[in-house]
């Protein structure tokens, strides 16, 4: 190696910074290019990726596909996983479905590798990556002249899809100028004979190749990148037909790859929930099973290997040897899910006495990965902190009929717990809010503002009630049994009209808007007749001025709720379908 770097010019050191620079560049570039293109596409695939997960909790085949589905759509295996660490830590999936769906973005993400390889076809004509230079043109005038979001979405995607294909190129291209110059070409082979990494023959050697691939993946958290740099670097130059190496060489690098690419998803379970870091480990635990099955053919039969896939182009046999590879690991290991689920509930263990997160807390940063299937969480934490409200409301009301203030600890605790959600759901959907989301989102995220609010106001509410309820046990004042069939009457209206509020809000669907609307003027006139039957009895003697002014305030109260519950349902009205509802003022 001495020689060979002795013996090169000035011109050829700079011919080497020169396309090392280039080759850094095109990285950059290539990786922009994938994130524009993951993100747009996810952005809008927003509703079929929520209905791929759905699929997920089937069996494990369909978890296989939703795997592969998401992750073609993401372009980015580490992407899923992230997402699925994500999701079996809020719930929305459990470690054995997990575990299939990660098998799954293993195959999907070996479409990145004919991706890469088609970037090459072309040669000295017109390339793949020349015309789709002119596709990333296209879409930057897309977003630059349209004006509506879905055709600024679709030039976005194309920008995206050119850039990746342009980085590919530049990389292409820099390591091209380094086996144009002899100096250059020998220096470089001399420097892999030295650290023993010969062209020829691997053995032992592939322990260290593979290695190199884990721990650059890991660096650069991209398997996609280095990949396609190794294609870059295995692609013979179309003058010379000399590559920098081999496809033996280039094949271990892919498998270390495999592995670190499970440095994204461990890093993401920190701090997660006890299932969400042993999801992390089964995706270490599949990738390595798999690196450890295959290391040995590619180490002492390499060679014959790549005889077989001769007389395709290199970097076309890299990409096939990707996809067999995933497939066949994906085909062994999938009977295997249960073991691999128990060795990770092994390794993982579940500390005693550990605290479980809250219901709020189960909106994970990680969702905002996928924007459309937080904004679905989010609805499902708002009906839950709903639901908590309208129960304190109920036992409120209880204490206040039955004078049994011993349930007044419990209300007390779930009137914190609806505090801590308003809290934390505010701030998940400001940071929600700052995410690429699509238009009719964009109107949720808007919406559910207004919905905690009201929520939180429902618990204000039943607050109020509480103390009703106390000072009639301090002043000891009695209700007249015609007070109290008024209020358990408001009460039925309430219940309906949280019922329908539930059927509106869960579904987006406003066919209900009519039994909401009746229920609501129920309350209204219900609040009526109990002032109007208040002041009645009051001129009869029924009522002691005590328990009138208190039923007074109840009433007023109860159809406060009544209206919070109504403007529930009135916030679809900007994204849900079915007949709109009249925005009633609380």
């Amino acid at each position: 190696m001495v020689h060979s770097l002795l013996g090169m010019t000035g011109a050829d050191v700079l011919t080497i910074v020169n396309s090392a620079f280039f080759i850094l560049g095109g990285i950059v570039v290539f990786m922009i290019g994938m994130n524009m293109l993951g993100s747009n596409i996810e952005k809008a695939a927003g509703k079929q990726m929520r209905r791929l997960m759905g699929r997920a909790t089937k069996n494990r085949f369909v978890g296989v596909g939703t795997g592969a589905a998401i992750t073609i759509i993401c372009n980015s295996s580490s992407a899923t996983t992230v997402m699925i660490v994500g999701f079996v830590n809020v719930g929305l999936m459990t470690l054995a479905q997990a575990a299939s769906v990660i098998m799954g973005a293993n195959i999907g993400t070996t479409i990145s590798a004919f991706v890469m390889a088609l970037s090459t076809v072309g040669g000295a004509q017109l390339s793949i990556a020349a015309i789709f230079a002119v596709v990333a043109f296209v879409g930057f005038v897309f977003t630059l002249v349209g004006k509506k979001d879905r055709l600024k979405q679709i030039g976005a995607i194309l920008e995206g899809v050119g850039l990746i294909f342009i980085g590919l190129n530049v990389m292409s291209t820099a390591v091209s100028g380094m086996l144009d110059k002899e100096n250059v070409k020998t220096a470089v082979e001399g420097m892999f004979t030295a650290i023993g990494l010969g062209k020829e023959t691997l053995t032992w050697e592939v322990i260290v190749l593979f290695l190199m691939g884990a721990l650059l993946t890991g660096l650069m958290q991209s398997s996609g990148a280095l990949t396609a740099i190794v294609i870059s670097l295995a692609t013979p130059d179309p003058a010379t037909g000399i590559s920098l190496i081999s496809l033996q060489m280039a094949m271990c690098i892919i498998l270390g790859t495999n592995v670190g690419t499970c440095v994204t998803s461990l890093i993401s379970s920190v701090g997660t929930s006890v299932n969400a870091k042993r999801t992390a480990m089964v995706h270490l635990l599949f990738n390595v099973a798999g690196c450890f099955i295959f290391i040995w053919p590619v180490a002492f039969a390499g060679q014959y290997i790549a005889k077989g896939l001769s007389g395709i182009d290199t970097q076309w046999q890299i990409a096939i040897f990707h996809m067999v590879f995933n497939l066949l690991t994906t085909a062994i290991l999938l009977p295997f899910i249960k073991y691999l689920v128990k060795l990770a509930c092994l390794i993982v263990h579940e500390k005693k006495g550990a605290e479980e997160s809250t219901d709020a807390e189960t909106l994970d940063v990680r969702l905002l990965k996928t924007p459309a299937i937080a904004v679905g969480q989010t609805r499902k934490q708002l009906l839950k902190m709903g639901e908590d409200a309208f129960s304190n409301y109920k036992l409120s009301l209880d204490m206040l009929l039955s004078g049994d203030l011993s349930k007044k600890e419990k209300f007390d605790e779930t009137e914190k717990d609806i505090n801590a959600a308003n809290k934390y759901i505010v701030s998940f959907l400001i940071k929600l809010s700052l995410q690429e989301i699509s238009e009719t989102d964009e109107k949720k995220i808007s919406s559910f503002y207004r919905v905690v609010s009201d929520i939180e106001r429902i618990g204000d509410y039943a607050e109020n009630i509480v103390e009703y309820a106390q000072k009639i046990v301090e002043d000891k004042v009695e209700f007249s049994e015609e007070a109290k069939e008024e209020i358990r009457e408001m009460d039925l209206h309430i219940s309906n009209l949280y019922r329908y509020v539930c059927d509106v809000f869960s579904g987006s669907d406003l066919r209900y808007s009519p039994d909401v609307e009746r229920e609501e003027q129920e309350t209204d006139r219900m609040n009526n007749i109990m002032q109007q039957s208040h002041l009645k009895r009051m001129n009869e003697g029924k009522c002691t001025p005590e328990a009138g002014a208190l039923l007074l305030q109840l009433a007023v109260n109860m159809e406060r709720i009544g209206d919070h519950m109504h403007n529930i349902a009135n916030s679809v009205k900007s994204y849900g379908h079915g007949a709109l509802i009249e925005e009633k003022a609380s």
